[in-house]
């Protein structure tokens, strides 16, 4: 029987866009340094987390085994994290400028997955399970700065405060300390996962959300500063451009696609990594 397809773009081609997309804001990112990369790579980038964001929203909503997508998630956000927590406390492996590579978002997916598994138990009446998973996530953050005062001889242990580091950095991360994305990102994927099923008020609401958090709140930061002019927001401050994501998602059949799938998983970490290390060449050639 010949497979049935629908108008629009299925999740295989919105997350190639989504690669696509992101290629062009690492190129910005690392090789900024040379001014030879225009800043619109960086704001076309714009548009790439939440493209990500979206779609493992629908693969996670879809998935047969969410243990093991999770896993898989939390597996590469644990192995970069634990490489960038070296570059930050050990100094180790930076380009000669200091720079080192701040690219945590599968962190951010993986604490969003608990959320968004704390969501369903909660639509299933598992009122325990569905505010623990919640509560786990949220609170963290507070349980460590609790802790931390309690035994605050800890701070004073170079292994002791060392090991604390490293759990909060890589394993278990903060939602509050991520050093990719920002809360209005974790906002927006709850968003999008507690409106799944209602795509036009699902979209509505994720881009009113981005834009007040992203447009608004940094136009009123930014408007206090002495010489600011409000075409800034189009050059300068436009992380809020990610809001027009929402324009692709609405375009998303519902269909997985074909192909690909440890592509998407592996391309991440593996461009990320082959970026950085062409760029710490090209700038011992350039210095």
């Amino acid at each position: 029987m010949e497979k049935l397809t629908k108008k629009g773009l299925d999740g295989t081609q919105l997350k190639t866009i989504a690669l696509a997309l992101m290629v062009l804001d690492h190129i910005h990112y690392f090789f900024e340094f040379t001014g030879c990369i225009p800043t619109v790579f960086n704001m076309l980038g714009r548009l790439s987390a939440p493209l990500f964001l979206f779609c493992t929203v629908e693969g996670f909503a879809h998935t047969h085994d969410r243990r093991r997508y999770f896993i898989r998630i939390w597996a590469i956000g644990t192995a970069m994290a634990a490489l960038e927590f070296f570059m930050i406390y050990a100094k180790a492996f930076r380009r000669g400028d200091g720079f080192y590579p701040l690219n945590a978002i599968f962190q951010d997916l993986m604490l969003l997955c608990i959320v968004w598994q704390g969501i369903d138990w909660l639509r299933e009446k598992k009122w325990v399970r569905g505010v623990a998973a919640i509560a786990a996530v949220a609170g963290w953050p507070f349980v460590m700065v609790a802790f931390l005062s309690a035994f605050p001889q800890i701070q004073q242990m170079p292994w002791a405060s060392t090991v604390v580091a490293f759990v909060i950095t890589s394993p278990l991360p903060l939602w509050t300390s991520i050093t990719d994305g920002s809360w209005s990102f974790l906002l927006g994927g709850v968003l999008l996962y507690a409106l799944r099923g209602r795509r036009k008020v699902q979209l509505t609401v994720w881009a009113l959300v981005i834009f007040l958090c992203d447009f608004a709140l940094t136009f009123g930061m930014a408007c206090r500063q002495e010489g600011f002019v409000w075409t800034q927001m189009f050059t300068t401050y436009y992380e809020w451009f990610g809001v027009f994501a929402a324009l692709l998602m609405l375009l998303y059949n519902g269909q997985r696609g074909s192909g690909h799938k440890q592509l998407f998983y592996w391309f991440y970490p593996a461009h990320v990594y082959l970026l950085y290390g062409a760029s710490c060449l090209l700038y011992n050639v350039l210095r």
